[in-house]
């Protein structure tokens, strides 16, 4: 299916790109995440509906939509930028009208994501290089601060991951790599189509 397709499907829009104008140069432009590359990512990697997602810098919040429309888990849209928390909030308006089902929450909040109070029931985290690595490792921080207030496993979702986020990940945490996830059709252009999963504790 088109892009398009998959977003009438969910009754949401989610097309293009915005450059972050006038903001911090810690925050990256909008990008959305391609539906192919999620749907072979869910291939092989299952979110459970007692499962708490975040999704950091969410934009227009393709992902949250996918993954609480998938899986019927509770979803948190976390996004600084007040054109597209606007966006992610008209998204959710059209988006509740066609799906009524019981289910996982889903909501969006408006901050930046190293201020972000972690709760101690998520533990399924995801980022499309939203920020700089200096915000990524307090984001991280927080993190593994909420881990050890609340013992739990907890998985760190990276799409197209720089070199940056994989060495501080890899090196100055306790997480480690589960699973990578090749976006096949993608992937054979470009190595940065995939995904890698790290997980800290089960």
């Amino acid at each position: 299916m088109t892009e398009k397709t998959c977003d009438n499907l969910l009754r949401i829009k989610t097309a293009g790109t915005l450059e972050l104008l006038n903001q911090s140069p810690h925050y990256n432009r909008y990008e959305a995440t391609p539906y192919e590359a999620l749907d072979e990512l869910f291939t092989e990697y299952t979110i459970q509906s007692t499962d708490g997602f975040v999704d950091f810098g969410c934009g227009k919040a393709i992902v949250s939509f996918y993954v609480h429309h998938h899986f019927q888990a509770s979803v948190t849209g976390i996004e600084m930028n007040g054109q597209l928390y606007q966006d992610a909030i008209e998204n959710l308006v059209h988006y509740r009208r066609k799906n009524k089902r019981s289910g996982g929450s889903i909501r969006f909040e408006r901050c930046y994501a190293e201020a972000y109070d972690i709760s101690a029931t998520e533990n399924r985290f995801y980022f499309f290089n939203p920020f700089s690595i200096q915000i990524f490792m307090k984001v991280i921080g927080n993190i593994l601060l909420s881990a050890e207030r609340n013992e739990r496993g907890v998985d760190v979702i990276l799409y197209y991951p720089t070199s940056e986020y994989v060495q501080f990940i890899e090196h100055q945490t306790p997480f480690t790599l589960w699973k990578e996830v090749r976006v096949r059709q993608l992937y054979e252009k470009n190595e940065n189509e995939r995904f890698l999963i790290y997980r800290l504790g089960e």
